[in-house]
């Protein structure tokens, strides 16, 4: 029977458990790194951001400079169907090069259009999700940065339909925020990821005496306390033995980056699913004791595996269904497959057999070294963020590609999501008016994340206590431009939602030649 020691026992007997893991396959850390905050462009949330000169890959926008926002490409390959969510959310930033255009929180429409633009608040964004808190839709992400293993660091955050952040969550106990997980319960409660960095001696694997190793943490977090109200160790639970990940690179001032949480997902019953890169296992844990009930994948796995439904360094493991399970299986890094796949997998937990229900695959035969999500949507249909690629897709339910979105080269998303949203900006429309070379005036107006504008009416008059109305169009984008027989010289603009009614009013502007 093997041998469970304690995160104690394991530490003082080094690197024992783990003969023959130096002989592994170069694993590599797949690039997961970012700028730290202190060097970062958005580090600063009052960090301005003069708009650039025309760069491919880039939107820029006449009544918000400040906006330089990656050109987001979608092709939809098969008639959209009705029922799809409206919304597209990613978490742009750069892969190993400065990125394209700002990194941040973005909101597209499925034409790839911006809808909604964020800084991050404090360093690079990842993880940006729709989710319920207290009952109400929230928009959620975590911010801050990674070293060149991977491992991250920071804090996660709550913002209202009015973009107005209402909780920080870090977590507890001493141990340090890791970024790849922030998942809100009904309980308004969190799990997300931690780690701690405890020392170790690895010289009976050939690794250094004294070095340390990074022990992977998941916690529930009460969010309106910051309590935590549950806490599990790997340590404590998984070996250094079940680690695919090699000693290259640990050193004195390097740790074995032996686990790699990278994500915490409800089960059917309640308790926990902790999906772990490094040892490609997903574990099943018990809630209350921390018990593993079960291992799927990886060298102690208590399922039989059916035909191509084994993975390897996967993310994202979420029980959608009883018995069915979602997983990003990368296959990479190094590379153990030709190409990196959104797995549906069947769970049979009286045989304990896992089967292949469905595997997606990128036409293009991507194979993504780290990050990626998978989303089982309602109708059936699936939606992949292909992470370190810069791509994301949505497929019908029998593999039928229906809809691919690209980001610039070399940007990157940690995962994507489809999601409805209703946002209310608590800012008003921003507005430009300059002339028009071919007659009255050319109105430039956006009000960033706002999702029920229907049309703009355009006021105009001779003083700012003169305005009339003098045009109106439907809302076409982010920014619409809209053509008026006047040169005013001063405007404001009115949005509409559907039925007519205002929405909100701009300031009122003078047109200007600039």
């Amino acid at each position: 029977m093997a041998q469970h020691w304690t995160r104690r026992q394991a530490l003082q007997r080094g690197g024992t458990t783990v003969a023959g893991v130096a002989g592994l396959g170069l694993a590599g850390f797949g690039g997961y790194t970012w700028p730290h905050p202190s060097t970062s462009q958005n580090a600063d949330k009052k960090a301005t951001h003069p708009a650039p000169a025309y760069v491919v890959g880039v939107d820029n926008f006449v009544t918000r400079p400040d906006l330089h926002t990656a050109t987001v490409r979608v092709t939809h390959t098969a008639a959209k169907p009705a029922d799809e969510p409206p919304y597209i959310l990613i978490a742009p930033r750069g892969y190993l090069v400065s990125p394209t255009g700002q990194p941040g929180l973005m909101i597209v429409d499925g034409n790839g259009r911006l809808v909604w633009f964020g800084e991050a608040i404090a360093g690079t964004p990842l993880n940006f999700a729709v989710q319920q808190y207290h009952g109400q839709p929230v928009l959620t992400w975590s911010a801050g940065y990674a070293n060149a293993q991977g491992i991250t660091f920071g804090t996660s955050y709550i913002a209202d339909s009015s973009y107005k952040v209402i909780a920080t969550v870090k977590a507890g106990n001493g141990a340090e925020t890791d970024l790849h997980e922030f998942n809100l319960t009904a309980q308004g409660t969190a799990l997300l990821t931690a780690h701690r960095q405890l020392p170790a001696d690895l010289s009976s694997l050939g690794g250094p005496k004294k070095t340390s190793v990074m022990e992977s943490v998941a916690q529930e977090i009460d969010v309106a306390t910051g309590k935590v109200v549950f806490e599990w160790n790997s340590l404590d639970h998984v070996p250094l033995s079940e680690s695919h990940q090699t000693l290259a690179g640990v050193s004195s001032t390097v740790p074995y980056d032996y686990f790699h949480i990278n994500s915490i997902a409800l089960a059917s019953d309640g308790d926990l699913l902790i999906s772990s890169r490094n040892t490609w296992t997903v574990y099943k844990v018990d809630r209350s004791s921390g018990a593993i009930q079960w291992r799927l994948g990886g060298k102690k796995s208590d399922f039989t595996a059916g035909p191509d439904a084994t993975f390897y360094w996967q993310h994202d493991a979420r029980m959608v269904e009883p018995g069915l399970l979602t997983v990003f299986d990368n296959g990479s890094s190094p590379p153990l497959e030709a190409q990196s796949r959104a797995l549906l997998l069947n769970l049979d937990t009286a045989a304990m057999r896992v089967t292949l229900r469905h595997a997606y695959t990128h036409p293009a035969g991507l194979l993504v070294d780290n990050q990626g999500s998978v989303q089982l949507l309602a109708d059936g249909q699936v939606f992949v963020g292909w992470g370190a690629q810069p791509y994301f897709s949505q497929f019908a339910a029998d593999g039928e590609l229906v809809l691919d979105g690209q980001l610039p080269s070399g940007d990157q998303s940690y995962r994507a999501f489809v999601s409805d949203w209703t946002g209310h900006p608590a800012d008003s429309p921003a507005v430009v008016a300059r002339p028009n070379p071919a007659r009255g005036s050319a109105v430039y107006v956006s009000w960033n994340g706002a999702t029920g504008v229907q049309t703009w009416t355009v006021l105009a008059g001779s003083s700012p206590s003169a305005l009339a109305a003098v045009g109106s169009q439907a809302r076409a984008g982010f920014e619409t431009m809209i053509s008026v027989n006047t040169e005013g010289p001063y405007f404001a603009v009115i949005a509409h939602d559907m039925s007519g009614g205002e929405l909100g009013r701009s300031a009122t502007v003078r047109l200007t030649t600039a």
